[in-house]
């Protein structure tokens, strides 16, 4: 069973490729919506991480997003060595 780990929940995902495929097209088809009342932004990260999971180019999309949020978060840049005195 496929599953997503968002924080500290997870979330059990449909077995069938399809299904989650459908889900995920979904998903980011509201999300680009999402100036109409009910339908929000939300939606579209939420729609590539479910699409992640059966996609591999998405996948890495995710990573490299999630990577880059991070070091822009903490203000590290990239290959930067740590300090320690």
């Amino acid at each position: 069973m496929s599953k997503i780990r968002l924080a500290n929940r997870t979330f059990n995902l449909p077995e069938s490729r399809v299904h989650r495929l459908t889900i995920g097209g979904l998903l980011i088809l509201g999300g680009l919506l999402g100036f109409l009342p009910v339908l929000g932004f939300w939606m579209l990260p939420l729609g590539f991480i479910v699409l992640a999971t059966d996609i591999p180019a998405v996948r890495r999309m995710n990573r490299r997003t999630s990577v880059a949020v991070k070091r822009w978060w903490t203000g590290t840049k990239r290959g930067a060595k740590s300090e320690s005195t």
